[in-house]
């Protein structure tokens, strides 16, 4: 498969996943980060980044 065709694939599973979310397991810890963040986001302590440069330092990271 070229990178296209293997892109589309992930975009048609994603969008049939996306169809039932209850249907995705998620683990415990995801709640709990989600919670935290929530959390941090009431109380005033959460920081946001600009995407622009969070996608740049994920790039980074992950290269």
């Amino acid at each position: 498969m070229t990178v296209g065709e293997k892109l589309r694939a992930m975009e048609d599973i994603w969008a049939d996943l996306r169809k039932q979310p209850d249907d995705i397991p998620s683990p415990d810890w995801h709640r709990d980060v989600l919670n935290a963040r929530e959390r941090k986001r009431i109380d005033g302590s959460a920081v946001y980044e600009d995407w622009t440069v969070a996608k740049e330092r994920i790039r980074k990271k992950i290269q």
